[in-house]
Protein backbone atom coordinates (compact mmCIF):
# COMPACT_ATOMS: atom_id res chain seq x y z
CA UNK A 1 0.00 0.00 0.00
CA UNK A 2 1.78 3.24 -1.27
CA UNK A 3 0.45 6.74 0.51
CA UNK A 4 0.04 9.93 -0.37
CA UNK A 5 -1.14 12.40 2.01
CA UNK A 6 -2.61 15.81 0.33
CA UNK A 7 -3.40 18.39 2.57
CA UNK A 8 -3.33 22.05 3.45
CA UNK A 9 -1.86 23.91 7.07
CA UNK A 10 -3.76 20.92 9.04
CA UNK A 11 -1.94 18.26 7.24
CA UNK A 12 1.62 19.80 6.94
CA UNK A 13 1.33 20.80 10.83
CA UNK A 14 3.65 23.16 12.08
CA UNK A 15 7.14 22.76 14.21
CA UNK A 16 6.29 20.47 17.41
CA UNK A 17 3.50 19.24 16.08
CA UNK A 18 2.88 15.25 15.55
CA UNK A 19 0.48 15.80 12.62
CA UNK A 20 -2.40 13.70 11.91
CA UNK A 21 -0.14 12.19 9.13
CA UNK A 22 2.22 10.98 11.97
CA UNK A 23 -1.03 9.18 14.09
CA UNK A 24 -2.23 8.13 10.85
CA UNK A 25 1.40 6.03 9.97
CA UNK A 26 1.39 4.96 13.39
CA UNK A 27 -2.14 3.16 13.22
CA UNK A 28 -1.47 1.34 10.00
CA UNK A 29 1.81 0.25 11.37
CA UNK A 30 0.47 -1.19 14.04
CA UNK A 31 -2.94 -2.79 11.95
CA UNK A 32 -2.25 -3.73 8.38
CA UNK A 33 -0.43 -7.25 8.17
CA UNK A 34 2.78 -6.83 6.66
CA UNK A 35 3.68 -3.67 8.64
CA UNK A 36 4.52 -0.21 8.00
CA UNK A 37 2.68 0.95 4.78
CA UNK A 38 5.07 2.96 2.15
CA UNK A 39 4.27 6.47 2.60
CA UNK A 40 4.97 8.75 -0.22
CA UNK A 41 5.85 12.06 -1.90
CA UNK A 42 7.71 15.00 -3.21
CA UNK A 43 7.98 17.07 0.66
CA UNK A 44 8.94 16.17 4.21
CA UNK A 45 8.98 19.26 5.87
CA UNK A 46 6.54 20.76 8.22
CA UNK A 47 5.98 24.56 7.58
CA UNK A 48 8.44 27.04 6.99
CA UNK A 49 11.10 23.93 6.15
CA UNK A 50 11.10 22.59 9.45
CA UNK A 51 11.60 19.39 10.62
CA UNK A 52 10.97 19.82 14.16
CA UNK A 53 8.71 17.02 14.57
CA UNK A 54 7.40 15.90 18.03
CA UNK A 55 8.80 12.86 17.82
CA UNK A 56 11.86 13.14 16.33
CA UNK A 57 11.85 9.29 16.12
CA UNK A 58 9.09 9.77 13.11
CA UNK A 59 10.90 7.87 9.92
CA UNK A 60 12.31 10.15 7.57
CA UNK A 61 10.75 7.94 4.81
CA UNK A 62 7.04 8.32 6.55
CA UNK A 63 7.66 12.32 6.66
CA UNK A 64 6.64 12.43 3.33
CA UNK A 65 3.20 14.38 1.58
CA UNK A 66 2.41 16.54 -0.29
CA UNK A 67 0.76 19.21 1.77
CA UNK A 68 1.47 23.01 2.21
CA UNK A 69 0.47 26.05 4.54
CA UNK A 70 -2.15 28.20 2.83
CA UNK A 71 -2.42 25.45 0.04
CA UNK A 72 -6.09 24.18 -1.32
CA UNK A 73 -8.10 22.21 -4.57
CA UNK A 74 -7.02 25.23 -6.53
CA UNK A 75 -3.28 24.68 -5.86
CA UNK A 76 -2.92 20.77 -5.32
CA UNK A 77 -5.30 20.19 -8.96
CA UNK A 78 -2.27 21.98 -10.85
CA UNK A 79 0.99 18.92 -9.45
CA UNK A 80 -1.08 16.39 -8.11
CA UNK A 81 -0.33 14.36 -11.82
CA UNK A 82 3.36 14.81 -11.86
CA UNK A 83 3.28 13.79 -8.08
CA UNK A 84 1.05 10.73 -8.80
CA UNK A 85 3.21 9.63 -12.05
CA UNK A 86 6.75 9.97 -9.84
CA UNK A 87 5.39 8.76 -6.39
CA UNK A 88 3.19 6.26 -7.63
CA UNK A 89 0.86 5.98 -4.76
CA UNK A 90 -2.27 3.89 -5.11
CA UNK A 91 -4.38 5.52 -2.08
CA UNK A 92 -4.49 8.99 -1.55
CA UNK A 93 -5.93 10.51 1.97
CA UNK A 94 -7.03 14.02 1.07
CA UNK A 95 -8.19 16.98 3.13
CA UNK A 96 -8.68 20.38 2.03
CA UNK A 97 -11.25 22.69 1.04
CA UNK A 98 -11.10 25.64 4.20
CA UNK A 99 -8.00 27.64 2.71
CA UNK A 100 -9.97 27.54 -1.05
CA UNK A 101 -13.39 28.73 0.79
CA UNK A 102 -11.70 31.14 3.12
CA UNK A 103 -9.46 32.91 0.54
CA UNK A 104 -10.15 31.62 -3.31
CA UNK A 105 -12.98 29.79 -4.13
CA UNK A 106 -17.02 30.16 -3.75
CA UNK A 107 -18.52 26.28 -3.34
CA UNK A 108 -19.00 25.74 -6.97
CA UNK A 109 -15.85 26.79 -7.93
CA UNK A 110 -14.04 24.87 -5.44
CA UNK A 111 -15.63 21.96 -6.83
CA UNK A 112 -14.59 22.52 -10.09
CA UNK A 113 -11.08 22.12 -8.89
CA UNK A 114 -12.06 18.91 -7.07
CA UNK A 115 -13.05 17.63 -10.44
CA UNK A 116 -9.86 18.62 -11.73
CA UNK A 117 -7.69 17.71 -9.05
CA UNK A 118 -9.25 14.32 -9.67
CA UNK A 119 -8.89 14.27 -13.57
CA UNK A 120 -5.34 15.33 -13.22
CA UNK A 121 -4.76 12.39 -10.45
CA UNK A 122 -6.11 10.04 -12.64
CA UNK A 123 -4.45 11.03 -15.88
CA UNK A 124 -1.18 9.96 -14.03
CA UNK A 125 -3.15 6.39 -12.99
CA UNK A 126 -6.42 5.67 -13.68
CA UNK A 127 -6.26 3.09 -10.83
CA UNK A 128 -6.04 5.29 -7.81
CA UNK A 129 -8.57 5.45 -5.24
CA UNK A 130 -9.01 7.86 -2.51
CA UNK A 131 -10.31 9.47 0.38
CA UNK A 132 -11.28 13.11 1.37
CA UNK A 133 -12.01 14.55 4.65
CA UNK A 134 -14.84 17.34 4.22
CA UNK A 135 -14.33 20.55 5.72
CA UNK A 136 -13.93 20.21 9.50
CA UNK A 137 -15.88 22.68 11.87
CA UNK A 138 -13.27 26.14 12.38
CA UNK A 139 -13.27 29.36 14.19
CA UNK A 140 -14.05 30.91 11.17
CA UNK A 141 -17.38 28.93 10.79
CA UNK A 142 -18.55 29.63 14.08
CA UNK A 143 -18.15 33.21 13.80
CA UNK A 144 -19.01 34.15 10.51
CA UNK A 145 -22.67 32.92 9.15
CA UNK A 146 -22.26 33.04 5.84
CA UNK A 147 -19.15 31.71 5.64
CA UNK A 148 -20.03 28.66 7.77
CA UNK A 149 -23.25 28.48 5.07
CA UNK A 150 -20.29 28.36 2.33
CA UNK A 151 -18.62 25.23 4.25
CA UNK A 152 -22.05 23.35 4.21
CA UNK A 153 -22.58 24.38 0.73
CA UNK A 154 -19.42 22.81 -0.50
CA UNK A 155 -19.40 19.37 2.06
CA UNK A 156 -22.78 18.82 0.78
CA UNK A 157 -21.51 19.51 -3.38
CA UNK A 158 -18.55 17.46 -2.07
CA UNK A 159 -20.21 14.78 -1.52
CA UNK A 160 -22.25 14.18 -4.33
CA UNK A 161 -19.29 14.57 -6.82
CA UNK A 162 -17.54 11.92 -4.88
CA UNK A 163 -20.57 9.33 -5.46
CA UNK A 164 -20.71 10.38 -9.32
CA UNK A 165 -16.79 10.76 -9.35
CA UNK A 166 -16.31 7.21 -8.07
CA UNK A 167 -15.58 4.04 -10.63
CA UNK A 168 -14.71 0.50 -9.58
CA UNK A 169 -11.68 0.38 -10.52
CA UNK A 170 -11.07 4.19 -9.04
CA UNK A 171 -13.26 4.07 -5.93
CA UNK A 172 -13.51 7.34 -4.09
CA UNK A 173 -14.49 7.73 -0.23
CA UNK A 174 -16.00 10.65 1.86
CA UNK A 175 -14.48 10.47 5.53
CA UNK A 176 -16.62 11.40 7.84
CA UNK A 177 -16.81 14.70 9.77
CA UNK A 178 -15.15 13.53 13.41
CA UNK A 179 -17.95 13.95 15.54
CA UNK A 180 -18.23 16.25 18.54
CA UNK A 181 -15.38 18.13 17.26
CA UNK A 182 -14.52 20.84 19.71
CA UNK A 183 -12.80 24.45 18.68
CA UNK A 184 -11.91 24.14 22.24
CA UNK A 185 -10.35 20.49 22.43
CA UNK A 186 -9.23 19.30 18.98
CA UNK A 187 -7.27 22.54 18.23
CA UNK A 188 -4.81 24.86 19.30
CA UNK A 189 -6.26 28.11 17.83
CA UNK A 190 -9.42 27.06 16.40
CA UNK A 191 -8.66 25.89 13.02
CA UNK A 192 -5.30 23.75 13.54
CA UNK A 193 -5.43 20.44 15.30
CA UNK A 194 -4.48 20.21 18.91
CA UNK A 195 -2.78 16.62 20.06
CA UNK A 196 -6.71 14.95 20.49
CA UNK A 197 -7.72 16.58 16.69
CA UNK A 198 -4.75 14.67 15.40
CA UNK A 199 -5.69 11.76 16.76
CA UNK A 200 -9.47 12.49 15.49
CA UNK A 201 -8.39 13.09 11.82
CA UNK A 202 -6.79 10.25 11.34
CA UNK A 203 -9.41 8.07 12.84
CA UNK A 204 -11.83 9.52 10.15
CA UNK A 205 -9.28 8.03 7.94
CA UNK A 206 -8.76 5.02 9.38
CA UNK A 207 -12.12 4.16 10.00
CA UNK A 208 -13.09 5.27 6.48
CA UNK A 209 -10.14 2.84 5.11
CA UNK A 210 -11.19 -0.83 7.38
CA UNK A 211 -15.32 -0.35 6.73
CA UNK A 212 -14.98 0.30 2.71
CA UNK A 213 -11.80 -1.42 2.23
CA UNK A 214 -11.18 -3.61 5.21
CA UNK A 215 -7.76 -1.70 4.92
CA UNK A 216 -5.87 -1.83 8.87
CA UNK A 217 -8.75 -2.02 11.61
CA UNK A 218 -10.50 0.27 13.90
CA UNK A 219 -8.62 3.11 15.18
CA UNK A 220 -7.34 3.04 18.16
CA UNK A 221 -5.42 5.41 20.30
CA UNK A 222 -2.00 3.21 22.11
CA UNK A 223 -1.02 4.35 25.74
CA UNK A 224 2.01 5.36 24.14
CA UNK A 225 0.35 7.78 22.12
Amino acid sequence: MRILFVGDSMTIGAAGDHTWRYRMWQHLTRTLPDGSPHIVGPRTALHEGSHAYADADFPAHARAHLAGWGEGWLHMARVVRETVAAHRPDTLLVSLGLIDLGFYTDPEQTLANVESFWAEARAADPLLRGVVLPVIPNIRAATDPSFAAACARFNTLLAKALADLSEPRSPLLLASVPPDWSLERDTYDGTHPSAEGEHRMAAAFADALHQAWAVGGPYRVAPSD
